[in-house]
């Protein structure tokens, strides 16, 4: 599994669409074979285009912005969530690009510890949800995403 680190690679894969959601997380993904982005330097006309996925694997990427978990070490522990349950379902993922973005926060009333116990528990029980109905969609073709 290979993890996504640039801009251009997140926008490619949330331009590709949603593939499952749940209560507090959504997976979006996209093909990789056509996905190519112009290097950004003072003349364009010398850069040339650079593949933004490079090897032909599992690609994966999480996104859990301040608006919905407020704190770092919250942020933290769902993404080290997010890339555990990745891996056990990596061999059932298509060799694409993906990425979990969390799109509502966890109630802090609930889970009043960043970190509790309670808290990695519920995100995990709730990302295999979001794998599991991934994996079950999977015979279904990835939309291709271009980049301009």
């Amino acid at each position: 599994m290979q993890r996504l680190k640039t801009r251009s690679q997140f926008q490619a894969v949330l331009s590709g669409g949603t593939v499952a959601r749940t209560a507090h997380f959504a997976l979006h993904c996209a093909a990789l074979d056509v996905s190519v982005v112009e290097q950004k330097t003072s003349e364009p006309s010398k850069a040339p285009p650079v593949a933004l996925f490079v090897v032909r694997d599992v690609w994966m990427g999480a996104m859990v912005p301040k608006r919905w978990a407020k704190r770092a070490v919250t942020r933290n522990t769902i993404k080290r969530q997010i890339y555990s349950v990745c891996t056990e379902f990596e061999s059932v993922l298509q060799v694409a690009a993906h990425v979990v973005r969390l799109r509502v926060g966890f109630d802090r009333k609930q889970f009043i510890s960043a970190t509790s116990d309670e808290l990695k528990a519920s995100v995990r029980l709730e990302l295999q949800q979001l794998f599991a109905r991934a994996a079950a969609r999977s015979a279904a073709p990835v939309r291709q995403v271009s980049m301009p």
